[in-house]
């Protein structure tokens, strides 16, 4: 039995279409692939830092924070502020242009995963950012509490700060 020309044409044709979806695919796949590091893991790498896509996590650095319309500038550092280690942590400098603005959870102190590319700068170029709360996620004092999520908040709770305050309503 002869195959005939039409249906080696339609053969072809469909070996061509599947070809071309698995490579879409494939390279699709390859594109999209980043590297979850620490700040500390990301001065290691090396060369392949600055041609990988990567994922960066740390805490923002608080006072850090430089808006720009709906781009964002900040130092990210690989533990909180309040931690005792916080002062001899490895810092990064991230500048977020991505196409949304930074999620209102994004605050000072609060936990941030950037993704994006690390430049030759030292700077890491941010295309998403997501973060978490801080205070929202903050474990509890010794004594049961949570701890305050700044002096203003922690001042307007002590009793008789009403008073001494005019300005803060109860």
């Amino acid at each position: 039995m002869k195959i005939s020309a039409k249906t080696w044409r339609i053969g072809l044709a469909a070996a061509v279409i599947v070809g071309t979806v698995a490579w879409l695919a494939i390279t699709g796949a390859e594109a999209n692939k980043s590297y979850y590091v620490t700040i500390a893991e990301l001065g290691g790498m090396g060369d392949k830092a600055y041609k990988s896509q990567l994922r960066v996590e740390g805490f923002v650095q608080p006072g850090s924070i430089e808006h720009n319309g709906p781009h964002v500038t900040f130092v990210m550092n690989e533990f909180e502020s309040h931690s005792p280690k916080a002062a001899s942590g490895r810092t990064l400098k991230v500048v977020y242009k991505g196409s949304e603005p930074p999620p209102d959870t994004f605050k000072d102190d609060s936990q941030a995963l950037a993704e994006g590319s690390y430049g030759r700068d030292g700077v890491f170029h941010a295309a998403v950012l997501q973060a978490k709360c801080a205070s929202k996620y903050a474990p509890a004092q010794p004594d049961g509490t949570k701890p305050a999520a700044s002096p203003a908040k922690a001042e307007a709770t002590v009793p008789g700060a009403a008073a001494a305050h005019p300005a803060v309503a109860n």
